[in-house]
């Protein structure tokens, strides 16, 4: 099971006692500010959590499935996202 949008929503609500409406403007926000920053090509660094950075991809060569001819696929940029020492400790705090 995944973590949504609205579960984070609703979670905010409950813990800060927001109004529903105050809880979704704040996470939307959060949000937006993120996309744009990435977008900019800038990284996002959040204290123990993790960061989030945009790297930029060569032209590389590729073939297509259903007819096996070779193509190009064209240089893009991509998100990559590296975990804290914070949040990897957490996670595996809860291991056997």
């Amino acid at each position: 099971m995944a973590l949504t949008k609205v579960d984070i929503v609703e979670k905010v609500t409950a813990q800060l006692n927001f109004s529903k409406k105050e809880s979704t403007d704040l996470v939307e926000s959060f949000i937006s500010i993120i996309k744009q920053t990435l977008a900019s090509g800038e990284d996002v660094k959040i204290s123990g959590f993790g960061s989030f950075e945009v790297k930029q991809k060569r032209d590389r060569r590729g073939r297509n499935p259903q007819t096996g001819e070779t193509i190009t696929i064209e240089s893009r940029r991509v998100i990559s996202f590296k975990t804290s020492a914070k949040l990897k400790t957490a996670i595996n705090a809860d291991q056997p």
